[in-house]
């Protein structure tokens, strides 16, 4: 009987997690990634389906936070498409909200990688680097098919 509270109590915090990542995804992320993380090939990058696949893996996960931390600024290729752009950082948003559209995110076609507010808070103690940085790190990560 215990299990089965702990469960539920899990499975509603997961819920309500999921919900504020929907939020703030769709009041800090949408107008340029749209509606489902779909993207706009050459402009942005679709996050559904890229941001789970990089989450499952440690150095991947790390990297995440330090995105919506810093802010990306420069060439990468995303899809097979070359997009020059700038994403500025979200180091306004809580760790607990950066947490949650991080979880959101990597729930969009992957079983959901769940990151905590201790994890971004982790990330926001370290240095801050520049958005240039950011896509150095990034193809580094895609060298080693961390970053697809």
């Amino acid at each position: 009987m215990r299990a089965i509270l702990v469960a539920a109590m899990l499975a509603a915090t997961m819920g309500t997690a999921a919900a504020d990542g929907a939020q703030v995804y769709d009041s800090s992320c949408a107008f340029c990634h749209q509606s489902g993380g779909v993207g706009v090939p050459g402009q942005f990058p679709r996050l559904a389906g890229r941001v789970g696949v990089i989450a499952s893996k440690p150095e991947g996960k790390a990297f995440l936070s330090k995105v919506l931390l810093n802010g990306m600024s420069g060439r990468i290729v995303a899809d097979g498409e070359p997009v020059l752009g700038i994403m500025p950082p979200f180091d306004t948003l809580s760790d607990d909200d950066i947490a949650a559209v991080l979880t959101y995110l990597s729930g969009l076609d992957h079983a959901p990688v769940t990151f905590t507010a201790r994890e971004v808070g982790e990330a926001r103690a370290q240095p801050r680097i520049s958005p240039t940085e950011i896509v150095t790190q990034r193809a580094a990560l895609s060298d080693r098919k961390i970053v697809p």
